[in-house]
Parts: C-alpha cells; sequence; structure tokens
C-alpha cells in the first residue's frame, strides 16, 4: 500500500509537470489558445477554462456567425489582449483554403486585417483544380506574430494587431518547391527545446494521391531564421526537392510519402524530439534504405536525424510490421499523430503516446525507443496488443488526451465519423500499460478537444460537449453543415467553430445583464469643417466590447469598433470625432455590441445639426488672348469674389486640368475688383481648335467654393490671319495705333 500510494503521489507531481508544459498560456483577464491542439503535445487539453462548466454548458447559444471569404478548414487559434490599431481586443485567427491569413475581433466576429497568398496559376497536379491549403495558423509564443501558409510555397510572419507582414530575415520562408503537387495539408505548429523555438511546417500530397511528393517537414529556427528539412522519402538529402519531371537537381527518384496528419509535428519535452506520422509510400529502411512511409519517425527538434551509421535517417522510428499491406489498402499509419499519454512513476514505459490510423487501430509506442529494438530501420515494437478503434472506422483526426482531475488517471478519447469513445490508461501488477475502452456511442465528428472536463467536438451539423467518463451529451446545438478537417477551440468561455459553407460561430452562454446606451454631441449645432466628438456612455455590469457610431445608417469613418475602457466601473465611455459631415441635419446612432455578461443596446437617435456658416463665392474667367494660334502664350486669369477669399483654383481644359494649373493660389487683389482675389494660369500647349475652359474654386474655412462660366477658348492653327488679331501697327491715313480685327 506505501509503495502505491508513493506512485500515486508521483504520478500526480508528474501531471502536474505536464499540465504546466502543456497548459494554455494565460493571464489575468484570459488565457491563449497559440496552436492546434493548445501546445506543443497538441494534446486538445485545455485545463484553462473556468467559466463554461458541467453545470452552465447545457445554457450555451450561438453568440454569432459570420460568413468568411472561403473556408477555414482547421482550426482557429485565439490571442487575448491584442494592441490594434482600433483598440485592445482578443483576436481569432484562421487560415482559409485559397491561402488567406484573417484576424478577426472574436467578441463580434468583424475582420481587424487579412492577407491572401492565393493560388494564383497553380494546379493540383499541373492539371486539376486550384491548389489549396487544409492548413491552421499558429502564434509565436512570445504573442507578437502569427505564421500562415500561403500558397506561394512559403509561410508568412505577420504581426497579430494590424497584419503587417515581416519581410526580410529569411522571411517568407520557403516550404515547398512543387506546391501544385505537394499540399500543406497540417496545422503549423511550434516548439521551445532549450529556449529556442522552432516552427514546423509538412507537407503530404492531394486527394487522388499522385504526383511527385516526399513528405518533409521544415523547421524554422524563429530567432535566427534559419531552417532544416527533413524528406520522409529520400530522407538521405535535407533539401527541398525540385519536381522530377525537370530534370534538374536535386530530385528524389521515390514519390509519394506523406506527413499529413491534423497537427504535423509533435513535441516531447521527455525525450527532446518531436514525432510524425508518415504514409502513403515505400518503406525500405529495415534494407539499409532512406524511404520511412507508415512510421512514426524522430527527430531532434531542428529536424536532424541521426549521425554515423545512421546518417541521412531518422533518430528513431517506429513501423508496423504490416506496412506493406498498409500502403497497399492505403491504410495509413500517419492519419494521425502520436498522442502523448502522460503515465504513473511505476509504468515500465515513461515516454508513451498512443498511434491510430487508418487501419481503425490503436498501438502503443514508446517514445524512448519506438521500436523496442533500438534506433531506425526495424519493424514492429509496438507496447502490448494492437487494438481496435471502439467504434470501429478509419481515424483521420487527432485523438485528445486528459489526465482526471478526481483520480489522476490518463484517458484518450478518439472522435471519428463512426462514433466517440473513451478509453482509460491502466497499469497490470508489473507496470505495463494498456488501453481499456470505458465508452463508445455514435456522437461522431472532427478531432476533439478536452475543456474544464468536457470533451466537445463537432460533426456535420452539431456542436457538442460530452461528459469524458461516461460519454453522455451534456449539450448539443445545430450548426450550419458541412465539415471536413474543421475543428474547433474553447476560449475564454466560448466555443469557436468554422465549417464547409464558409462560416466562423461562435457559441456562449447568453447574456443576462441589460445595458443602457446613451449619446452626447460636442457642439450641436455644429458648422461644416468643424470637429465634432460623440460620446456613448454604456451602463451595465462592468460592460467591456465596442461601440460603433453611425451617421445616417452609415458607419462614420474610424468608429466601427471603439473599444470601452477596461476595469470594473458599470458605466463607460467611448468616444468617436468626426469633421467630415456635410450641412443638413444627421441621424447618429452609438450601438453597443455587449459582451458575456451584458446584452448589446443602441442609443436614442441624436439629431445632429450642422450649418453651412460659409460666405458665397463667385469665380470669373478671362483670357489674355482669344482667339490665340497654336504655341502662342494664353492667361487666363480667374478672379474670385467673397470673404476675402484664399485658397487655389484650378484650370480645366474640356474637364482636363490644364498642366501647372490644378493648384493656383489666391494672391493680391482682382484688377478692378477691391474684394476679389485673383489667380492666374499660362499654357502655350493648347491645339488648334475650340477649348472650353472652367476656373474652379476650392473654397476655405470662410467661403463655399465656386466654379466660373465656361470660357470658349478659339485656338487657330499656326502663321494664319488670326495671328494678327489685336496688334498695333502703323497705317497711312490713319495714324498710329490702328488696331486690326479679322473678322
Amino acid at each position: 500500500m506505501m509503495a502505491l500510494a508513493h506512485a500515486h503521489r508521483s504520478f500526480l507531481l508528474r501531471c502536474l509537470c505536464a499540465l504546466a508544459i502543456s497548459l494554455p498560456i494565460a493571464s489575468a483577464h484570459g488565457y491563449d489558445w497559440l496552436q492546434f491542439g493548445g501546445d506543443a503535445q497538441h494534446s486538445g487539453r485545455n485545463t484553462a477554462e473556468t467559466t463554461i462548466t458541467a453545470n452552465n454548458v447545457s445554457a450555451l447559444v450561438q453568440k454569432y456567425q459570420v460568413m468568411l471569404p472561403e473556408t477555414a478548414d482547421g482550426a482557429p487559434v485565439f490571442l487575448e489582449a491584442v494592441s490594434t490599431p482600433t483598440g485592445t481586443k482578443d483576436l481569432l485567427f484562421v487560415t482559409t483554403r485559397d491561402g488567406r491569413i484573417i484576424a478577426l475581433d472574436a467578441q463580434t466576429g468583424s475582420q481587424a486585417w487579412a492577407h491572401q497568398y492565393g493560388p494564383g496559376t497553380c494546379q493540383i497536379n499541373r492539371t486539376g483544380g486550384s491548389c489549396y491549403t487544409t492548413s491552421s495558423p499558429a502564434i509565436d509564443p512570445n504573442r507578437q506574430y502569427v505564421y500562415s501558409y500561403g500558397l506561394d510555397g512559403n509561410v508568412h510572419k505577420y504581426q497579430v494587431g494590424d497584419g503587417t507582414e515581416i519581410m526580410g530575415g529569411g522571411w517568407p520562408q520557403l516550404t515547398t518547391l512543387k506546391g501544385f503537387d505537394e499540399k500543406g495539408s497540417s496545422a503549423l505548429s511550434t516548439a521551445t527545446s532549450n529556449g529556442t523555438t522552432y516552427l514546423y511546417v509538412v507537407h503530404g500530397g492531394y486527394p487522388g494521391d499522385n504526383g511527385d511528393y516526399q513528405g518533409h517537414v521544415t523547421a524554422i529556427d524563429l530567432g535566427t531564421g534559419a531552417q532544416k528539412v527533413f524528406n520522409a522519402a529520400c530522407s538521405d538529402q535535407a533539401v527541398h526537392f525540385k519536381p522530377i519531371a525537370d530534370a534538374v537537381p536535386p530530385t528524389c527518384s521515390t514519390p509519394r510519402n506523406a506527413i499529413w496528419s491534423r497537427p504535423g509535428v509533435i513535441y516531447d519535452p521527455g525525450t527532446d524530439r518531436i514525432f510524425m506520422g508518415t504514409g502513403n509510400g515505400v518503406y525500405d529502411g529495415n534494407n539499409s534504405g532512406h524511404n520511412w512511409s507508415e512510421s512514426v519517425i524522430a527527430l531532434h527538434p531542428d529536424a536532424s536525424g541521426g549521425t554515423g551509421v545512421d546518417a541521412g535517417k531518422p533518430l528513431d522510428a517506429y513501423t508496423a510490421s504490416n506496412f506493406q499491406s498498409l500502403d497497399n489498402s492505403d491504410t495509413d499509419v500517419g492519419s494521425t499523430a502520436p498522442a502523448i499519454l502522460p503515465v504513473p512513476a511505476n509504468s515500465v514505459v515513461q515516454h508513451l503516446a498512443v498511434q491510430s490510423g487508418k487501419d481503425a487501430k490503436l498501438r502503443l509506442i514508446n517514445l524512448a525507443n519506438l521500436s523496442g529494438q533500438g534506433g531506425p530501420g526495424h519493424v514492429g515494437g509496438e507496447v502490448g496488443a494492437v487494438i481496435n478503434v471502439p467504434q470501429g472506422g478509419v481515424v483521420l483526426t487527432q485523438p485528445a488526451v486528459w489526465v482526471n482531475p478526481a483520480d489522476a488517471t490518463t484517458w484518450v478519447f478518439i472522435v471519428n465519423s463512426n462514433g466517440a469513445s473513451g478509453l482509460q490508461l491502466a497499469l497490470d501488477v508489473n507496470g505495463n500499460p494498456s488501453l481499456v475502452s470505458r465508452w463508445q456511442n455514435g456522437q461522431g465528428g472532427t478531432s476533439p478537444t478536452v475543456a474544464n472536463n468536457m470533451v466537445f467536438s463537432i460533426s456535420g451539423s452539431t456542436v457538442r460537449a460530452l461528459d469524458p467518463l461516461s460519454g453522455n451529451v451534456l449539450w448539443s446545438l445545430a450548426r450550419s453543415s458541412g465539415f471536413h478537417w474543421e475543428s474547433l477551440i474553447v476560449a475564454n468561455g466560448v466555443v469557436y467553430a468554422t465549417d464547409g459553407s464558409n462560416h466562423l460561430t461562435a457559441f456562449a452562454a447568453a447574456a443576462t445583464g441589460a445595458t443602457a446606451t446613451t449619446l452626447s454631441s460636442s457642439a450641436n449645432p455644429s458648422t461644416v469643417g468643424a470637429n465634432v466628438t460623440f460620446t456613448a456612455t454604456v451602463s451595465g455590469s462592468a460592460p467591456t466590447g465596442n461601440v460603433a457610431f453611425t451617421a445616417d445608417g452609415t458607419t462614420l469613418s474610424g468608429c466601427s469598433a471603439v473599444a470601452l475602457p477596461t476595469g470594473t466601473a458599470n458605466s463607460k465611455t467611448a468616444g468617436c470625432s468626426t469633421s467630415s459631415l456635410a450641412a443638413g441635419t444627421h441621424s447618429i446612432v452609438a450601438i453597443y455590441g455587449g459582451d458575456a455578461a451584458n446584452n448589446g443596446s443602441s442609443s436614442a437617435t441624436l439629431a445632429q445639426v450642422v450649418n453651412n456658416n460659409k460666405a458665397a463665392s463667385t469665380t470669373s474667367l478671362v483670357s489674355s488672348l482669344n482667339p490665340s494660334s497654336v504655341g502662342a502664350s494664353v492667361a487666363f486669369t480667374a478672379s474670385v469674389s467673397g470673404n476675402a477669399p484664399t485658397g487655389t483654383v484650378a484650370f480645366t481644359d474640356g474637364g482636363s486640368t490644364i498642366g501647372g494649373c490644378a493648384a493656383v493660389a489666391l494672391s493680391g487683389r482682382a484688377k478692378g475688383k477691391t474684394k476679389a482675389r485673383a489667380a492666374r494660369c499660362s499654357t502655350s500647349s493648347l491645339a488648334a481648335g475650340t477649348h472650353s475652359i472652367v476656373a474652379t474654386y476650392s473654397g476655405d474655412a470662410a467661403n463655399n467654393g465656386s466654379s466660373s462660366a465656361t470660357l470658349t477658348q478659339v485656338v487657330n492653327p499656326s502663321g494664319s490671319a488670326s495671328s494678327l488679331a489685336n496688334v498695333s501697327f502703323e497705317t497711312p491715313g490713319l495714324g498710329n495705333g490702328y488696331q486690326y480685327n479679322p473678322i
């Protein structure tokens, strides 16, 4: 009994350490969900969630649903309290199939920013439809950057707050030279080893299994921008391969090996190694080859493999003994990645994981000795017996792992198209581990997440939460139909999920607190061009979130989402300033969007009167020479009358600005007009013909703008009789100064 009690206490301590490694990053306000599965192990275990409980989960309702420009065929990631150009916001990030990264306000679903590196001319296998991705983004642990896969074959780095792309220092980073054959299918992921953080990008092939793809991982050192590549086929070449059809090295003669599970790369801190499943190709590692299909391979965190006699190979590998039949029947082991299982101190295997696959089996493997025979190049070596998935069916999803806080036992949950099941880790008297099925049901779906001791998942038409001990449904709600790889996340009291109909939907407890929003103006009436500040006051239960300000039903520029200040005050204000309102009466409304505890509300309409206190102006226009001849200089003079007018005059010919006369400043006084000011435009570039000249005054703070009547300027061909117009010369009998005006 004493030994068992010691083992139990030791296991509790180990579990607490594991939880400390895998917890979502939390702060005083909430927590982050930085990558698929929440941590570098992609465990799907969210122990930071406290808002949603088994007692209130049944009250979750749809909070909002927004339409994305394309399907996000993966999982969102979440970052709380991000500084953006429009205030501090919680942000969601998704990668869409057409190569977009989209940042959304997690409170409302409104878009914060977006970028796209689309398919362009890329076609699947160079002949099919447009290339696409089913990847998910990952957020840097430093919370400054988010990474997303683009259909240009690169992974891109963006500032989280405003979407500015980081260029230089290796960015964007190349991840494939064959985007038409190599698909970025899996989520991006990060892991930190010995103070160095790496970003991982993996590739497989497109459906149909055609083309030239080797299944490779690219590991990028986020501190230096340096990268390394490991290929699951032709592993003796640590390079990005070029298309073999182009006959330009480096190439690989072994096509079709893939790394394509939902999380891509798993990091195990206990062994300080990364692991990934492979499939859909050749295995010859047991014959001194360099092709590693139907395997789980282990690498150093920088994606380097073995040395010495194992140079050009992974550090270690597990390969199913029936690898050839798995490949022949297209039942890849690598349809999932290893799910790391915390174990008690008396387990004979201290670094344990479960590996499933398209063959509907579950295998326990030793991450410290994958085949049990030391190093790569061996087959078999599972820990204990290979068992069937309880509900049956291929497994294309990633299992979720949970440690029951009541007794510190480890569970793993498998959700696939056939249903869901819960299996508990058990040890025999000798410490040999095995998995025991505790429940199964028909509640199928995509990769699950365990949040606050509930198993969440989505299917084509339902989002649900299950009891982890029994599989009983705690909550279910209809949702938009259609799904492929999409999976949900739970973050700070809200469930977020995408679907195959291009939606992002949020589910949360219905807000119960009523709010009131009032609106005031800093100057009413105001005058045209004067700055006016509208202030919305929101009263509720320590309201947070944003206020939108509209004028005549249209959002005022820069005021679509003005954040309320943080804090516990029950009355908070948000302001919107504008000087763009035209003369007239405008209907101003402030709309509060609500938050988890407060319903939204709108202010009563405020009638903002904007007076036009400017003086009327008049603009007249004369020509110095009309008609003129081609090449002759003509000066057009605009005289502007008003209240000491300032500003500029634009001169146009037939609607087009005359060169050098787009904004001629008024100066002095117009000749013969004591209250007018003049602007002059000289040109010698008018072509022969008749020209419609107009002078347009811009207006200023005291004067409205105005335009002259059209002046018809006649320009005769050079050397014509009209060139004598207005010329004074002496004519015998008529005296000096006789002026000849041709008819």
